[in-house]
Protein backbone atom coordinates (compact mmCIF):
# COMPACT_ATOMS: atom_id res chain seq x y z
CA UNK A 1 0.00 0.00 0.00
CA UNK A 2 3.20 2.41 1.16
CA UNK A 3 4.40 1.71 -2.47
CA UNK A 4 1.44 2.74 -4.45
CA UNK A 5 0.88 5.51 -2.27
CA UNK A 6 4.59 6.54 -3.11
CA UNK A 7 3.93 6.02 -6.59
CA UNK A 8 0.58 7.71 -7.32
CA UNK A 9 2.39 10.99 -5.75
CA UNK A 10 5.60 10.95 -7.85
CA UNK A 11 3.33 10.76 -11.11
CA UNK A 12 1.38 13.18 -9.76
CA UNK A 13 4.00 15.44 -9.20
CA UNK A 14 6.09 14.58 -12.70
CA UNK A 15 2.32 15.10 -14.76
CA UNK A 16 2.18 18.94 -12.51
CA UNK A 17 5.85 19.75 -13.69
CA UNK A 18 5.24 19.13 -17.57
CA UNK A 19 2.27 21.09 -17.91
CA UNK A 20 3.94 23.82 -16.10
CA UNK A 21 6.96 23.95 -18.47
CA UNK A 22 4.57 23.42 -21.11
CA UNK A 23 2.71 26.75 -20.06
CA UNK A 24 5.60 28.64 -19.80
CA UNK A 25 6.99 27.91 -23.53
CA UNK A 26 3.61 28.67 -25.01
CA UNK A 27 3.92 32.29 -23.88
CA UNK A 28 7.94 32.70 -25.50
CA UNK A 29 7.45 34.67 -28.77
CA UNK A 30 10.26 35.17 -31.45
CA UNK A 31 9.70 37.63 -34.21
CA UNK A 32 11.59 39.50 -37.24
CA UNK A 33 10.53 42.95 -38.07
CA UNK A 34 11.29 46.67 -37.86
CA UNK A 35 11.02 48.38 -34.58
CA UNK A 36 9.06 51.78 -34.71
CA UNK A 37 8.38 54.25 -31.93
CA UNK A 38 4.80 54.30 -30.53
CA UNK A 39 3.31 57.53 -30.97
CA UNK A 40 -0.79 58.35 -30.83
CA UNK A 41 -2.65 54.66 -30.87
CA UNK A 42 -5.99 53.55 -29.57
CA UNK A 43 -3.96 51.24 -27.38
CA UNK A 44 -1.96 52.17 -24.47
CA UNK A 45 0.75 50.11 -23.57
CA UNK A 46 4.15 49.36 -24.98
CA UNK A 47 6.98 51.65 -25.68
CA UNK A 48 7.80 50.59 -29.07
CA UNK A 49 6.14 48.83 -32.13
CA UNK A 50 7.75 45.57 -34.37
CA UNK A 51 6.04 45.84 -37.73
CA UNK A 52 6.29 42.20 -39.14
CA UNK A 53 5.14 41.16 -42.64
CA UNK A 54 1.96 39.48 -41.11
CA UNK A 55 1.45 40.89 -37.90
CA UNK A 56 2.30 43.66 -35.20
CA UNK A 57 3.70 43.62 -31.65
CA UNK A 58 3.85 46.37 -28.84
CA UNK A 59 7.33 45.51 -27.02
CA UNK A 60 7.87 46.65 -23.77
CA UNK A 61 11.88 46.19 -21.89
CA UNK A 62 13.29 46.72 -18.66
CA UNK A 63 16.21 44.85 -19.83
CA UNK A 64 17.30 46.44 -23.13
CA UNK A 65 17.31 50.13 -24.36
CA UNK A 66 14.27 49.68 -27.66
CA UNK A 67 15.47 53.49 -28.59
CA UNK A 68 18.81 52.22 -29.89
CA UNK A 69 17.00 49.87 -32.93
CA UNK A 70 14.40 52.54 -33.85
CA UNK A 71 14.03 51.64 -38.12
CA UNK A 72 16.04 48.82 -37.58
CA UNK A 73 15.48 45.08 -38.79
CA UNK A 74 15.82 42.79 -35.73
CA UNK A 75 15.02 39.42 -34.62
CA UNK A 76 13.13 39.81 -30.68
CA UNK A 77 12.77 37.61 -28.45
CA UNK A 78 10.46 37.63 -25.47
CA UNK A 79 7.51 36.68 -23.74
CA UNK A 80 4.12 37.39 -24.36
CA UNK A 81 1.99 39.48 -21.26
CA UNK A 82 -0.67 38.35 -20.23
CA UNK A 83 -3.87 40.16 -20.56
CA UNK A 84 -3.25 41.17 -23.76
CA UNK A 85 -3.90 42.50 -26.83
CA UNK A 86 -6.99 44.72 -25.38
CA UNK A 87 -8.70 47.60 -26.86
CA UNK A 88 -8.10 46.19 -30.52
CA UNK A 89 -4.42 46.53 -30.22
CA UNK A 90 -1.35 43.61 -30.73
CA UNK A 91 0.20 41.21 -28.59
CA UNK A 92 2.41 43.12 -25.71
CA UNK A 93 6.16 40.98 -25.88
CA UNK A 94 8.62 41.62 -22.83
CA UNK A 95 11.67 41.45 -24.94
CA UNK A 96 14.39 39.98 -23.23
CA UNK A 97 16.83 39.31 -26.40
CA UNK A 98 16.97 41.56 -29.48
CA UNK A 99 19.67 40.54 -32.64
CA UNK A 100 20.38 42.53 -35.99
Amino acid sequence: MKKLLVLSLFVAIFSGCTSFKDSNTANRATATGTIQKIGMTTFQYGTHLLTTDTKTYALKSDAIDLNQYVDKKVTVKGTKVKGYPVDGGPELLDVTLIKL
